[in-house]
């Protein structure tokens, strides 16, 4: 009795895990079977929604592509119009569907646009005309390297240093002028605006002058003076200064110098002892005038000087103060 239910409970026993793992290992096998249907239906519906999006992007660039088409016509249709009205001969070129259907291009005919009447030329406008047509027609020029000038000394071989002539009166250029008109500068109330003759085939120069509180704007006004012509051209308040009136001055009284009697306009200042050869424009660097300035001065005869040589007019006469007698020249 005994040894039959003890065999029975050891049955029993070593049945029930067996039932128990058979279940578990059923429902691991019944939840990866789903797991993988589940995998299946979403790369299906993931693979639907990326055919669709690609569609979308199709009829996109399909509808961006065939308005650039468009307006690549349109402006095709307009190069062409304009090259048929300057006189371009149009060659047809084949489209991509004749090409490949291996036929030949078709024949266009453009018709030319009728151009505006050309108005007839003046006797006086045709040069003009032909002038700048000419000046249109010459292709730019390139600009070649600049060469190195040669130290001093350096050069051809056997060709002589040019010497620079000694820094002394001679190296300003001095001339004869006429104020033909005077003005009152805009932004300055000490300075005049002077256009002074100095016989130049350019016509006068723009002179700005200190000169308001010395000399009255009636004085100015057709006077004969004398202007030093080569100095750099420098603005004053805005207005290019091209030259400077010769002055007898003390820190109270300015004098305009005097050319001498029959002296016009375009004749040139020499000064005694010293060859004239003046700078076409004086080098600021090289300061010529400011070494050459403290020694022009007016004598005791009133005649300007640069120390014992005196400003002459060649055969004309001296160039004098009217009062001013030793005192500085600028």
């Amino acid at each position: 009795m005994i040894g039959v239910t003890f065999g029975t409970v050891v049955k029993r026993i070593f049945s029930v895990p067996r039932l128990v793992k058979m279940s578990d290992l059923q429902r691991i096998l019944s939840n990866n079977k789903a797991a993988q249907e589940l995998l299946e239906s979403l790369k299906q519906e993931l693979k639907v929604i990326k055919n669709e999006q690609i569609q979308r992007k199709i009829a996109m660039l399909q509808t961006e592509n065939e308005t650039l088409r468009r307006q690549v016509d349109s402006c095709l249709k307009k190069l062409v119009s304009l090259e048929v009205a300057h006189g371009k001969v149009q060659i047809p070129v084949p489209t991509p569907e004749e090409v490949r259907a291996g036929s030949g291009p078709v024949t266009v005919k453009m018709e030319p646009v009728a151009q505006p009447p050309v108005a007839k030329e003046t006797p006086t406008e045709a040069p003009v005309k032909a002038q700048q047509q000419q000046t249109e027609s010459k292709a730019p020029k390139e600009k070649k390297p600049k060469k190195e000038k040669p130290a001093s000394g350096e050069g051809k071989p056997g060709a002589p240093a040019v010497e620079e002539p000694p820094i002394d009166v001679g190296r300003l250029d001095m001339r004869v002028g006429r104020i033909v008109h005077v003005s009152r500068h805009p932004d300055a109330d000490s300075l005049y605006v002077e256009k002074i003759d100095c016989g130049e085939p350019n016509g006068p120069r723009t002179v700005i002058s200190g000169l308001v509180k010395f000399v009255p704007i009636e004085e100015m006004q057709d006077r004969m003076v004398v202007a030093l012509c080569n100095l750099k051209p420098a603005k004053m308040r805005g207005i290019l200064s091209e030259a400077m009136v010769m002055c007898a001055s003390t820190p109270d009284r300015v004098e305009i110098l005097a050319p001498p009697e029959g002296a016009v306009q375009g004749d040139l200042v020499h000064v005694e002892g010293y060859p004239r050869v003046p700078d076409v424009v004086m080098n600021p660097k090289k300061k010529i005038f400011e070494t050459v300035a403290p020694d022009l001065k007016t004598n005791s005869e009133l005649v300007a000087c640069y120390k014992e040589g005196t400003f002459v007019v060649p055969e004309k006469g001296q160039v004098k103060a009217q009062t001013l007698k030793n005192v500085q020249v600028k």
